[in-house]
């Protein structure tokens, strides 16, 4: 099993290092949406009693008339980093054991990742036994891939991919038996990145959608799959009854059905005042998307410490150290907040 990977939202161990109470604390770890969506009534039976299946049913309607999906009905599940675990398993036989190389398990499936990007995709194959290639580009994922992941916008640096590119390694993945997994957790701010319109029509494509990231509500471990209705009965067996709970469905049924435009005009004046704090801070953005902005510089360790000891936390990277990633202030006083602290930093 690979160690563990570390991700935005730790505000207990920052704490935990340079003091304060957590809840003290400017987490701007995360590309999360800072203004959580206000909360529909959620009926009491829904807290009462197991999800039925007409929760299960009328989220999914809601998600298919969202997403545009056309006749798939998307699968609820608690968290898409629950579906991303499982993937393995949609191309591992029953029974498969991978081969042993000086006691690591090997195998000829090989799983192409566009890197960099969310370190679970890598991790969850890697444990499972699968050779996984970082790849920069997906013109270089060939006859010898199984699976290939695109994450479509990019986390973290924002990168895109035009839908009819993403159609053209579909086809190329199909025609060798292969699957593609798009992974569209920052897709809502920009709809037209989306592959869900033509999902009807690509079989061996896998859709993975974050809920909570753009409603502000990711405590609430809910997102969504997309895909040929074999693979989302594979998905739904393997997760088990009940995976996602009544008040989850009832919020997705709820929210799903509301315009979008005010969601999304909070997001963008956000994202433009936070884009005003690091230009006066002379800091260069390199990358990012409506919820996030990566920074590139140099001096990038010394700044994610300074800003923690200024109770402040950002996003750093292992592989990438002169990376900052810098999620989105929920308001005016936050933003000032962030770049006093930046003007207090030593240059």
């Amino acid at each position: 099993m690979s160690a563990p990977i570390a991700h935005g939202g730790g505000v207990t161990m920052a704490a935990a290092a340079f003091g304060g109470r957590p809840e003290d604390w400017l987490d701007l770890s995360t590309g999360i949406n800072p203004c959580p969506v206000a909360l529909p009534e959620i009926p009491a039976r829904v807290w009462h009693r197991l999800p039925d299946r007409h929760l299960i049913e009328a989220a999914s309607r809601a998600a298919r008339d969202y997403y545009g999906c056309g006749t798939i009905l998307p699968l609820p599940v608690p968290g898409t980093q629950s579906v991303i675990q499982l993937l393995p398993r949609l191309i591992a036989p029953a029974g498969h054991v991978a081969a042993r190389d000086h006691g690591v398990a090997v195998t000829d499936n090989r799983i192409a990742v566009v890197f960099p990007t969310y370190g679970e995709y890598a991790r969850a194959f890697a444990s499972a036994g699968f050779a996984v290639d970082a790849v920069g580009d997906i013109a270089t994922i060939g006859e010898r891939h199984r699976l290939a992941v695109v994450v479509n916008p990019n986390n973290p640096d924002g990168r895109t991919w035009p839908v009819e590119m993403l159609i053209a390694l579909h086809d190329r993945m199909k025609s060798q038996n292969g699957l593609l997994v798009v992974d569209e957790a920052f897709c809502d701010a920009d709809p037209a990145l989306s592959l869900a319109a033509r999902a009807d029509e690509l079989s061996n494509l896998v859709i993975f959608r974050s809920f909570g990231k753009f409603f502000g509500l990711a405590g609430l471990r809910l997102g969504f799959a997309i895909a040929r209705g074999d693979i989302l009965e594979r998905f739904e067996e393997w997760l088990g009854p009940w995976a996602v709970s009544g008040p989850a469905l009832s919020l997705a049924d709820s929210l799903l059905n509301q315009d979008m435009t005010a969601i999304r005009h909070r997001i963008s004046e956000r994202s433009a005042a936070l884009h005003g704090v690091l230009s006066d801070a002379d800091l260069r953005i390199s990358g990012g998307t409506a919820l996030f902005t990566l920074v590139a510089d140099g001096r990038a360790g010394d700044i994610y410490t300074h800003l923690c000891r200024h109770h402040i936390l950002v996003r750093k990277f292992d592989y990438a150290p002169d990376w900052l990633r810098f999620g989105l202030a929920p308001d005016a006083a936050a933003d000032r907040r962030l770049r006093e602290a930046l003007q207090r930093f030593e240059r």
